[in-house]
């Protein structure tokens, strides 16, 4: 078995901290953010942006950004949403869901935007 990798991450290390898998990348560029939008789309979940406090993100629900996007095809509405939502609340992070109607649940979500701490 290969060597594996332990993440130093703590609740007390605040910028330590994973949200999901993606946390553990390098931020993604505006393209990987961008097929990352397409695969959405092409699953026909229904996206919607979220955001929060650094401090927050663990222990708080999230504040979501305007109603979740039903039915919404233009990845670039997305992406401008998205951008919005930073642009409003540079601190924050922000979080773009998928939501699969059919399962009743979240089919994806990710940490597009990181907030810096306070």
């Amino acid at each position: 078995m290969s060597e594996m990798q332990d993440y130093k991450s703590s609740l007390t290390d605040v910028t330590s901290r994973k949200f999901e898998t993606f946390s553990y990348l390098p931020a993604m560029s505006a393209d990987e953010m961008r097929k990352q939008v397409e695969y959405i789309v092409k699953r026909g979940w229904n996206p919607a942006i979220e955001h929060t406090e650094p401090e927050n993100a663990f222990d708080h629900y999230w504040y979501m950004w305007k109603l979740p996007m039903f039915g919404e095809t233009s990845v670039d509405r997305i992406l401008s949403e998205a951008d919005a939502c930073h642009k409003a609340h540079p601190g924050n992070h922000v979080r773009l869901v998928g939501y699969d109607n059919f399962k009743q649940s979240q089919g994806t979500a990710m940490v597009i935007f990181r907030g810096k701490m306070k």
